[in-house]
């Protein structure tokens, strides 16, 4: 699955990663159903357990996508561990909690208060005094007034990826004593409390050299519960041990060995015992649950199956696995071995032992996955639908605005979350997700699914069913009306007009269930003109392309019609009525036929990606609108194609902030041109912006009062879904793999993780029940 942006803000948004599961949370007190922020959709799975029943030593061995290239999280090549080291090392003036929200990290900072506004904002921080770097220096003003010269953008030599916040300080200095930093502002900045986290130390901001080369391979200097000990790229992993100057409680864990190993192959590693933690895709969990059931946890759900039914090996399951042989199997497999056919008696010998060792091999990799359990929750990161409004039928809103509305995200969302037992709210805004404070459902801006209003859009945009069709270069016809000739020109069958297009040429045919579906790119309805309507009655666009039943075609989540006569492949005159339950008419303008290039990564962990574009293809297709899905290689995804606007619907996820008015506006402003001629879309890959929402934030970020902050959030929210560039679709699964003596580890939610409570339990103790799911 496709993800921008690692979770961490200080690494940029723009980090692109393809994993199906990558990077919640309990009740919050004090929450009305009035507020439009809600809770939190799902806890946090850690095992949480008091440090005095955990042991002290021990190596944690955690699974990473990658080795970093840089230390540094402000530059551009930072990555996800880049980030997880960095929490572990180094200083964070505020951290994440479990609602997403930031909170003063104490461990660092006794207090930080805005004590002016006029005529400058002028912020003031008191250190904790124990707070020293590993060298014994004291951390103070000069970190500050270093790193805010580094990332201010003013120097270019500084290789930075970004400088939110920090150009806007006007000057740093000393404060009453030594652990007082003052800070002033040129410009009034919301988002204050995202700066400094984390802290570098001078000797790596200080000069240009030391920022652009000194940190990415070693960090001499450091902070936190843990030290870099190594970066071994031959060994693909990153080994932290504990700080013997932190003066915080100590690391529970003597080291952490941070191993870049493939999604792919993960489960094999923790067959093999080599590691202790790992994210891993909803087929490994399968694999875990299989040895031991998915334990209660953050919803009080076992892993459900792709049919909705417990996962196999879970104690809800009905289904005795995979593996198991019936009574009648292994009496007739006897009576082969000990019959009188000498040949067929040596054969079932022989494959009696293969299933022996294979059996012997089963039990073996069940009994290493038994020590584990999957820890799930709700990613802070929410997945969406991209829409390419640069150019072609995109670029026009009222094209994109049908796109949204015939879409049923709780259908998507409930594809993706309900088999892993996972909350399946769709997510409601851009900018934050439930339970943060920016936080209020403005999907009504768009309007709810409506699937004859859609098509309503589309007519008004020029786009209409049926009608003639001209040639293209490669002798195949587009479905619709074409501008220079008659509209009644081939309704009555005699000119190919149903519009369908045939793989291979027109050759007379078209066939039913094309590629294992049945819902066609286009169906003539036995030669009469379409009204715009569905075959049988409008089903207010709640059918997901899973489930319909019109006359004698019952229509599975397959896609595959079961109908007598309806069999995927089979083939029938041009001319003839389509089966039952089939789409719409395709649209087409001009001779164009409305068909959408829907780019996906090809690699074995977007299954999640591809399952929920073939069914937003059988949502668009029941208006009319035709999707080419283009499958193309992970590492080339988001770079040779969204990045570069090579699609017109994608799908990839966000991170969120606790600072919406930094971290997203370069992901919706307006794109402007360069001095090249260019277009410089930031990170706003769909190319839609308004000059409204880039005022919004603009207003949001300048001002202090956080509650008229939020508003302005809101309303920017709400313009974004009314362009409808971009649908979030649900927030993304967290599945984690994890030893089951292995406690504050797990799936994280929103909250920072305290590194140094991580550790193992010790003989004999348990971890602490789940809490309950918060409520709405």
């Amino acid at each position: 699955m496709s993800h921008v942006g690692v979770g961490p803000r200080a690494v940029t948004r723009s980090v692109a990663f393809l994993t199906a599961s990558v990077l919640a949370v309990p009740a919050l007190a004090g929450c009305s159903s009035e507020d439009p922020s809600g809770k939190p959709l799902a806890e946090q799975d850690v095992a949480s357990a008091d440090r005095t029943r955990i042991a002290d030593g021990g190596t944690l061995r955690w699974a990473v996508d990658s080795v970093p290239a840089t230390l540094n999280t402000f530059q551009s090549d930072a990555d996800a561990t880049t980030a997880r080291v960095a929490q572990a090392v180094l200083p964070s003036m505020y951290r994440m909690d479990e609602t997403g929200r930031p909170v003063r990290n104490p461990q660092y900072l006794e207090s930080a208060k805005v004590v002016g506004t006029e005529p400058k904002q002028v912020v003031v921080y008191k250190l904790n005094q124990q707070a020293v770097w590993s060298d014994g220096r004291e951390i103070g003003a000069a970190d500050f007034a270093a790193q805010w010269r580094a990332l201010s953008g003013k120097d270019s030599a500084y290789w930075t990826a970004r400088n939110a916040g920090y150009d806007r300080i006007e000057k740093i200095e000393r404060g009453a004593g030594d652990l007082e930093v003052k800070v002033t502002f040129s410009r009034p900045y919301a988002d204050w409390k995202s700066l400094f986290t984390p802290l570098y130390p001078k000797d790596v901001m200080g000069t240009p050299d030391a920022f652009n080369d000194g940190a990415r391979r070693k960090l001499k200097t450091t902070a936190g519960p843990f030290a870099l000990k190594k970066v071994d790229t031959g060994a693909d992993e990153v080994v932290l041990t504990g700080n013997p100057r932190w003066w915080g409680e100590p690391a529970k864990l003597d080291e952490i060995v941070l191993r870049a190993v493939p999604r792919d192959e993960r489960v094999s590693e923790l067959v093999a015992g080599k590691l202790d933690l790992a994210e891993i895709d909803p087929d490994t969990a399968d694999q875990v649950g299989l040895a031991a059931p998915a334990r209660e946890a953050a919803t009080g759900t076992p892993l459900m199956g792709p049919d909705g039914t417990p996962a196999a090996g879970s104690d809800a399951s009905p289904h005795a696995g995979p593996q198991g042989r019936s009574a009648a199997a292994a009496l007739r497999s006897w009576a082969i071995a000990n019959g009188s056919d000498e040949e067929a008696a040596e054969e079932e010998v022989l494959a009696r032992e293969k299933r022996r060792k294979a059996e012997a091999k089963r039990e073996r990799r069940q009994k290493a996955l038994s020590g584990f359990e999957v820890r799930k929750s709700l990613e802070p990161a929410y997945t969406q639908l991209a829409l390419n409004g640069a150019d072609g039928p995109l670029a026009d809103e009222r094209v994109r605005r049908a796109v949204a509305r015939a879409l049923d995200r709780g259908a998507l969302a409930e594809a993706v979350l309900k088999p892993l037992g996972l909350p399946t709210e769709p997510v409601g805004s851009h900018l934050a997700l439930s339970g943060q404070a920016a936080y209020a459902d403005g999907s009504g801006a768009l309007g709810e699914q409506n699937a004859k209003e859609a098509r309503a859009l589309l007519a008004d945009a020029g786009w209409e069913p049926g009608g003639p069709v001209k040639e293209s270069e490669a002798g195949e016809k587009a479905a619709g009306a074409e501008k220079s000739g008659k509209r009644g020109e081939g309704e009555d069958g005699e000119d190919g007009g149903d519009g369908e297009k045939s793989d291979g040429g027109d050759d007379g045919t078209y066939i039913v269930g094309e590629d294992g579906k049945n819902d066609g790119g286009g169906n003539d309805d036995g030669g009469k003109k379409d009204d715009g309507k569905d075959d049988g009655k409008d089903d207010g666009g709640k059918n997901d392309g899973g489930a319909t039943d019109q006359e004698s075609g019952e229509k599975h989540s397959s896609g595959k019609n079961t109908a007598q006569g309806g069999a995927p492949g089979a083939y029938a005159p041009r001319g003839t009525a389509a089966p039952a339950g089939s789409a719409v008419a395709p649209l087409a303008k001009d001779g164009e036929a409305l068909t959408l290039r829907f780019v996906l990564p090809s690699g074995p962990g977007s299954e999640a990606l591809r399952t929920v574009a073939d069914r937003i293809s059988d949502m668009l297709k029941k208006i009319g609108i035709g999707v080419d899905i283009a499958k193309v290689p992970d590492e080339n995804y988001f770079k040779d194609h969204v990045a570069s606007g090579e699609y017109d619907l994608a799908l990839y996820s966000w991170p969120a902030s606790a600072y919406p008015a930094t971290d997203a506006r370069p992901v919706y402003a307006k794109p402007v041109p360069a001095a090249d001629g260019s277009l410089n879309v930031a990170q706003n890959y769909t190319r839609v912006g308004t000059d409204q929402v880039d005022q919004l934030f603009d207003q949001a970020m300048a001002t202090l009062d956080e509650k008229e902050a939020r508003a302005l959030l809101r309303k920017a929210d709400s313009r974004i879904w009314a362009a409808a560039g971009s649908i979030p679709l649900y927030q993304r699964p967290q599945l984690v793999a994890a030893r089951k003596n292995l406690a504050n580890a797990g799936a994280f939610g929103f909250e920072t993780p305290v590194i140094e409570d991580m550790g193992f339990l010790k003989k004999g103790a348990a971890g602490a029940e789940a809490p309950a799911s918060p409520t709405s």
